[in-house]
């Protein structure tokens, strides 16, 4: 199964980067934060597993977090937009 795969850096954030790979078929495959809220983060990788880009795209896109005008879900469709246009490698 080919894949792509991106690591973004994160912008207005706890979070420092967001490095994510999905299969051929745009299937989020893993997500992993590095820094942010540990906890809240390892359960949003958990529950976009499996899911279809767009369609986690539509329900985290312009989240925001307390003042600020993102989030790690926001950033999260950020890195998403990016791997969408990702090449595929083998």
């Amino acid at each position: 199964m080919k894949t792509k795969h991106v690591q973004y850096k994160t912008f207005g954030t706890c979070s420092q980067f967001i490095d994510v790979t999905a299969d051929e078929n745009d299937v989020i495959q893993q997500v992993f934060f590095l820094g942010g809220c540990n906890g809240n983060l390892q359960g949003i990788s958990q529950l976009v597993r499996g899911q279809r880009i767009d369609d986690v795209m539509k329900r985290l896109n312009g989240i925001r977090c307390g003042t600020k005008n993102t989030s790690c879900p926001d950033q999260l469709c950020r890195a998403l937009e990016q791997l969408k246009t990702a090449p595929l490698q083998d």
